[in-house]
């Protein structure tokens, strides 16, 4: 299943929470005492290995199992890339996982990631079955609730069940309660809008997607733009003029520089134009 130009594979939320490996957001966890650790955290948020590597060497043992992560995380980064390297720093995490604290759910979720990104044959299986685990044993954990967002990307796209793709769509609208937090649900529906575009849904059915995104709103950039540009298009469609010119009007105001607004300058004469014949003419 190809994705869509309209919704990026990767939202706001989710990019800045995985931004080189997903560990930029660690970098300011509670648990980071080490100012050390901290360090490791923003090389490797900026894609700089070798000096996490460094400044890894140069933080104390004690620091423990925070160090543990830290150093798993560095493994996955390590060039060259082995499978071996990738199962040795899978186990770690693994490890790490069977604690009953906020770094435990930390690594349960970055376990997960490593079966279904780092890996050079994914198990999207495994990752799935992860992901799961993560969010019985820490309902309200916000690393567990992150899982079950990239759960439903992979029961979107990835595995095998279930095979309809309207039973896709429904099977991931259950997990928005457990998701919880807002902006992690917006971005999930997101997700669900970009599928249902894929799958040939209903209009209608993408608004209600996409309206629930608009709801929360925080997005920034690109997506931002994409977002209320496809609830004016699709309002159009439908035949709600009124929503979509507002839509529409939204848009050239929030994204003056967008170079699409003189398309979206010709929709809104459309609008105007339907409004008019369905008044008979009258002004």
């Amino acid at each position: 299943m190809r994705g869509s130009p309209c919704f990026p594979d990767v939202t706001p939320l989710v990019r800045k929470t995985l931004l080189c490996f997903g560990w930029l957001c660690l970098a300011g966890g509670a648990w980071a005492q080490d100012a050390g650790l901290g360090e490791v955290w923003r090389n490797l948020a900026d894609r700089q290995n070798t000096a996490a590597q460094l400044a890894l060497a140069a933080t104390p043992a004690s620091a423990g199992r925070e160090r543990q992560l830290a150093e798993a995380v560095v493994k996955l980064g390590r060039q060259p890339v082995t499978q071996a390297t990738l199962r040795e720093a899978e186990g770690e995490l693994a490890q790490l996982a069977q604690g009953n604290d906020e770094l435990a759910a930390q690594a349960g979720y970055l376990q997960a990631r490593v079966w279904s990104v780092h890996m050079q044959t994914p198990d999207y299986a495994r990752a799935a079955e992860l992901y799961r685990a993560l969010a019985k044993r820490f309902p309200t954990n916000h690393w567990a609730r992150l899982g079950l967002v990239k759960l439903g990307m992979l029961t979107l796209y990835t595995l095998p069940e279930p095979a309809d793709p309207l039973m896709r769509l429904r099977t991931v609208e259950t997990m928005m309660p457990a998701v919880a937090e807002p902006p992690l649900q917006r971005d999930l529906n997101l997700q669900l809008a970009r599928a249902a575009v894929l799958f040939g849904r209903p209009e209608t059915e993408t608004l209600v997607y996409l309206k629930a995104v608009d709801r929360v709103g925080g997005l920034v950039g690109l997506v931002a733009e994409e977002v209320v540009l496809q609830l004016g298009e699709l309002s159009l469609r439908v035949g709600r003029l009124d929503e979509s010119k507002a839509y529409f009007e939204r848009f050239l105001r929030d994204f003056p520089t967008n170079n699409r607004g003189y398309n979206v300058t010709l929709k809104l004469q459309e609008i105007a134009a339907r409004q008019h014949a369905a008044k008979g003419g009258q002004p």
